[in-house]
């Protein structure tokens, strides 16, 4: 191995440990407590040596979302993938997103919620939020109909996850109903 590709390693696998410790700060104490002061110290290398991965917080954010992404795109091919019947996959998508939010509350926050310098819906939108999208589309264009966009379909769909997500973590959605709206909304999705 030469020493330009060891280095090439090391730069990756210190990059991993900054995203990983500021993912795990931020789901242990929010993102507040997420800075490059506190993440330096825990990965014992300097704040220049962070700063050469990465130049903040935001670029930092983004690198928790990408993975998050990546994440919940292949949760949900693994939740719908082995259903075929339409109303059903549709139900395993929505109950897939809705665990990966529950579950992952400050990468859900990276993710949509924080600024991250992420663009999303143009063409240079990263692939790994691209594939989360592609992830929901792939399952509904056959929902669609022939009315409506498969694209626009998916799109108030996962608007419709994100605001039972988000509204259900604010706690102004009661968490027991959760299983009924999701009914709901498959129902009148799925009707196609």
């Amino acid at each position: 191995m030469s020493v330009q590709e060891r280095k090439r390693r090391e730069r990756a696998e210190r990059e991993r440990l900054i995203v990983a410790t500021a993912r795990e700060l931020a789901e242990r104490d929010g993102w507040d407590a997420v800075t490059t002061r506190r993440l330096a110290e825990r990965i014992e290398y300097s704040q220049p040596v962070l700063y050469s991965h990465f130049r903040g917080k935001r670029e930092i954010i983004g690198a928790v979302a990408l993975q998050g992404a990546a994440e919940l795109a292949a949760q949900l091919r693994a939740a719908a993938g082995p259903v075929a019947e339409p109303r059903a996959r549709v139900t395993a998508l929505a109950d897939a997103y809705l665990d990966f939010a529950a579950h992952n509350p400050s990468v859900y926050d990276a993710m949509f919620q924080l600024d991250g310098g992420l663009i999303f819906a143009a063409d240079d939108t990263p692939e790994p939020l691209k594939d989360a999208f592609t992830a929901l589309l792939e399952n509904l264009a056959e929902l669609a109909g022939t009315d409506v966009e498969p694209g626009l379909f998916t799109e108030v769909f996962w608007s419709a996850l994100h605001g039972l997500a988000t509204l259900t973590r604010a706690g102004r959605l009661p968490a027991d109903a959760s299983a009924r709206r999701v009914e709901l909304l498959v129902d009148r999705l799925a009707a196609v």
